[in-house]
């Protein structure tokens, strides 16, 4: 088993997203954010660091894979809307702290990993 719950909850506290709701879905439907937005700044410093956060989470949270790609489009000069759109993430993760990754026993072999690809 593959568990990132215990790095999810301390990402969650370091961006002080640690009480938040949760929310069911990590993006809304039909976003659309640009690199030409007139929105405030906000702390690149610290948007950078969840966000990078968030692509090491990926490894174990294909779920989040999309979203955590689109934001960080956004790093270099992130704004209001960026963040919100990092801040639900967030509250997906929240939601959803408890997932892992199981590679169960298969008979007396042990392991047995099937792969696919395109």
């Amino acid at each position: 088993m593959i568990d990132q719950s215990a790095y999810a909850l301390k990402l969650l506290e370091q961006s002080g997203m640690a009480e938040c709701k949760p929310c069911v879905t990590p993006m809304e439907e039909r976003m659309k954010l640009t690199k030409a937005s007139t929105t405030a700044k906000v702390d690149a410093t610290l948007n950078w660091s969840i966000v990078d956060g968030l692509r090491y989470l990926v490894h174990t949270r294909p779920d989040i894979s999309f979203t955590v790609g689109y934001v960080s489009r956004f790093m270099e000069d992130p704004r209001e809307d960026h963040w919100a759109t990092v801040k639900r993430l967030l509250r997906y993760v929240k939601g959803t702290v408890d997932q892992v990754i199981v590679f169960p026993k298969t008979g007396e072999s042990g392991l047995q990993l099937t792969v696919f690809s395109e």
